[in-house]
């Protein structure tokens, strides 16, 4: 009677306070939002639709465009530059392409205004819906410099504002941020141009990406400065009329991760724009880089914190001024969006979203059919700036894994087929087959080598690569449960940032080449399995960032509770022998509010759970009177 008794009290209160972790912990996101080659996000509302762009570099299609109902779910719907007619990027470097990015809506129309780095300068393109079509892109003469974004005044004049190196500089770096009325109904800039500020103090460097937004009643000007690197940095710049004059903030940088050191794992801050939700609260989203040991090979992502204006001071993320790994969710409905399956198949009629090229291609190379994505090999190879039969997607995460299933086979040494790790034409890795074998190629720095090659005949083979933080293993086999390992374990130093490796985003995918002789073979993938490699153990250090982040303190702290209050319980339940009638328990009798936990950071509201009331039937799973029963549970 007595453990009938415990069990049932113990059971209601741990499902009660697992019910209390789990809404604590729902109160919050991990960021970043956007992870992956994500770099120079713009941000927009319409209604309760969220709508957020990236940079995309030599990256086809280009301009990702994606949506979210509650800032931190986003799913790809569309992209700015989908039509090969649109722009061109043969020849350029991988670092050159569409630049920085602004994403506007203004009386039913969406704009995105651009720099095509080295390949037609600034533009804009618009639709009625981000899905697309969009429209041709509208080139600006007589528009230097990068970065352009675009601003309606209350008179309903369109406003440019960019970045411009066009002037006597007083010192090294030193860049402008300029405005000019664009007159939409003739696609041309008009009227008297004007610097509005040089940057926050002397000797400020880098001046650009220029957002200006019109807030209570005071115009705001907001900029990245110091460099896409570890000094990055966003500051504001405010006037109370259009023209200026601007004025630094004070608080500036009003963000920046420069005086954290080097060790801490979110560095470079700064590309920010700002979004206003329907709530009233702002939110910003800001490009960062997640480190390990001082490399990153994940490039530029995305991440999201909260904005609260004091005497017209932006704050980012109040109470802690920096952007953390984990946040407080914002006051959204919950949306959750469709994951996107770990292995594709290659059952439908075009690619899935996911996929890229490197530059565009100018025929088309591949097909799908038979469930398989078959690619004709091609002359050109990933090491010339032209379009070759490569297709990546975006690495997301550190530690992961991406295979895949070929079927090639050639009598020509110059033919070759297989997987692909890349950042630029400077960096990359190569897992191919071949005539005679399997052969591993690294590329770091310009330098190009053969780290390993194996013999290997069979015609169908198994490809792997596996990172785990700045290692990286690559292997081969007959069946995926007998793999060999070639080259030993390689270093991920060779996608990371570097002097070549500088804007653009690692991927991995696959590559089929002819090493520049006309060729009428092809490759046969069955299919590619893309996902993060989840760690089993934490070391003692993870375990501490875990613990020092104040939403995961509080979750640990109620987790604790939830172990050790049954103990407690069933300590007091020892001198008590009776059964609670049904009516005695249950969660309708906890107490409609719960004192909330008093702590220097905000807290959730805590309040009763209500759960569903449901009935199974046990019976219809399988139970049998006078039978074992729990597999039927």
């Amino acid at each position: 009677m007595k453990i009938v008794s415990i069990m049932n009290k113990g059971l209601f209160i741990c499902i009660w306070l697992l019910a209390t972790v789990w809404l604590a912990q729902a109160q919050t996101f991990k960021n970043p939002v956007l992870p992956g080659f994500n770099p120079d996000p713009s941000i927009c509302r319409v209604n309760d639709d969220y709508y957020m762009v990236t940079s995309s570099f030599t990256w086809y299609p280009g301009i990702p465009i994606y949506h979210s109902k509650d800032l931190v779910n986003w799913e790809i719907v569309g992209h700015g530059i989908s039509r090969p007619d649109m722009i061109d990027m043969n020849g350029l470097n991988d670092n050159d392409g569409i630049w920085a990015v602004t994403i506007r809506f203004h009386e039913g129309l969406f704009y995105l205004i651009t720099t095509g780095s080295k390949c037609g300068g600034n533009f804009y393109i618009t639709a009625a819906d981000p899905k697309g079509p969009w429209s041709d892109p509208v080139w600006l003469k007589d528009a230097p410099g990068i970065d352009p974004s675009l601003f309606w005044d209350d008179n309903g004049k369109c406003y440019y504002i960019g970045n411009t190196w066009d002037f006597k500089s007083s010192w090294p770096a030193q860049c402008a941020i300029w405005m000019q009325e664009l007159d939409l109904s003739r696609n041309k800039l008009v009227g008297e141009r004007k610097i509005l500020t040089y940057g926050h103090a002397n000797n400020a460097t880098y001046a650009e990406g220029p957002h200006l937004y019109k807030i209570n009643g005071k115009y705001l000007l907001l900029m990245a400065e110091g460099g896409s690197s570890y000094h990055h940095a966003v500051t504001v710049h405010q006037s109370k009329s259009l023209w200026g004059p601007y004025v630094a903030d004070k608080t500036n940088p009003v963000l920046s991760h420069r005086h954290l050191g080097e060790n801490y794992p979110i560095q470079g801050l700064g590309h920010a724009d700002l979004v206003q939700t329907q709530n009233g609260e702002w939110y910003s989203v800001v490009l960062g880089k997640r480190m390990i040991k001082g490399y990153n090979p994940l490039a530029r992502e995305t991440f999201l914190c909260k904005v609260n204006f004091e005497n017209s001071t932006p704050i980012f993320n109040p109470g802690y001024g920096i952007v953390l790994p984990e946040q407080e969710r914002p006051d959204l409905p919950w949306q959750p969006v469709k994951v996107e399956p770990v292995r594709d198949d290659f059952e439908t009629e075009n690619l899935a979203s996911k996929w890229y090229f490197v530059r565009i291609p100018r025929k088309k190379f591949y097909t799908l059919e038979d469930n398989c994505l078959n690619i004709s090999l091609q002359p050109e190879v990933i090491d010339s700036l032209v379009n070759a039969a490569m297709i990546v997607q975006k690495i997301k995460h550190h530690d992961f894994t991406a295979m895949t299933k070929l079927e090639f086979q050639t009598k020509k040494e110059n033919e070759q087929a297989g997987l692909v790790v890349y950042r630029t034409a400077t960096g990359y890795y190569t897992l191919m087959k071949d005539k005679s074998g399997i052969v591993l190629t690294k590329k770091h720095l310009g330098k190009k080598e053969v780290v390993s090659r194996i013999p290997y005949a069979k015609k169908d083979v198994y490809l792997k690569v596996t990172a785990n933080g700045l290692n990286v293993d690559f292997s081969f086999g007959e069946t995926i449960d007998n793999m060999t390992n070639i080259g030993g374990t390689q270093t991920l130093e060779v996608i990371s940032d570097n002097k070549f490796n500088k804007f653009n985003g690692s991927g991995v995918g696959v590559y089929a080449t002819s090493n520049g002789k006309p060729s009428r073979n092809k490759a046969a993938y069955d299919w590619f399995e893309y996902q993060e490699t989840i760690k089993q153990k934490k070391t003692k250090k993870a375990m501490n960032t875990l613990t020092n982040n104040p939403f995961r303190r509080i979750s640990n702290r109620l987790l604790l509770g939830m172990l050790v209050f049954p103990l407690v319980l069933s300590v007091h339940s020892q001198t008590r022998e009776y059964i609670p009638l049904r009516e005695q328990v249950g969660p309708e009798l906890v107490t409609e509010e719960i004192a909330s936990i008093q702590a220097p950071w905000a807290m959730p509201e805590m309040k009763r759970p209500v759960f569903k009331d449901l009935t199974y039937s046990i019976v219809e799973t399988g139970a049998k009177s006078e039978k074992m029963v729990t597999k039927a549970i």
